[in-house]
């Protein structure tokens, strides 16, 4: 399963969380996003899903992907409710200690009600007969990571994703594993879930 961190956005580059508000890439993002093109050229994928969301179908689009994708709106990012548009920053003003994997996050959603999302997606993706491609957002892609680990939502927190970057989720023998993450691009000829694949830049 590979996984596709949509390209930089203004909110993303400023840190501001972002959700359901539609953004478009920067022009960074579009330079990231095209650079993964030739990358997934190389890959045949059974199932391709995006999130609905503007910034991820740009990806998809630019990544070479765009009118190969099936819209799943499991792969939104996580809902921040009435801290949509804030930094950790701001919101720690009222709330010192929070982080969006432990903390309360008013008007959105809880982690558990995101690791149902990702978990409706595993269960897509372990249907498919063979390799899967996923485009989304930084914190739900953490908590599918983590899920597909077998891990609580909450140990999300300790995987960071880079915009317009690759991870690639596989298995060793029967056990769930993660071969690589916020990498840009992969050596030719290498074959998902036969090697692990070496980054060229990350």
């Amino acid at each position: 399963m590979v996984l596709v961190r949509h390209g930089e956005t203004e909110w993303s580059r400023s840190g501001r969380h972002t959700s359901f508000t539609d953004l478009p890439l920067t022009l960074g993002g579009e330079r990231e996003a095209k650079s993964l093109k030739e990358c997934l050229s190389h890959w045949t994928f059974d199932l391709a899903l995006s999130s609905p969301r503007a910034r991820a179908l740009r990806t998809a689009e630019l990544a070479g992907w765009g009118g190969r994708i099936e819209i799943d709106p499991d792969l939104s990012e996580w809902n921040y409710g009435q801290y949509e548009g804030q930094t950790t920053q701001e919101i720690r003003v009222a709330d010192p200690k929070w982080t969006v994997f432990r903390g309360q996050t008013p008007g959105g959603e809880s982690s558990a009600q995101v690791a149902d999302r990702c978990d409706r997606i595993l269960r897509r993706v372990r249907a498919a007969a063979g390799d899967c491609l996923l485009f989304a957002h930084s914190h739900v892609l953490r908590v599918l990571i983590a899920r597909w680990l077998e891990l609580p939502a909450e140990d999300g927190r300790h995987f960071v994703i880079q915009t317009g970057t690759l991870g690639v989720l596989s298995y060793e023998h029967e056990s769930p594993v993660l071969l690589s993450l916020n990498a840009t691009a992969f050596r030719q000829g290498e074959r998902m879930g036969q090697t692990v694949r070496k980054k060229v830049t990350s």
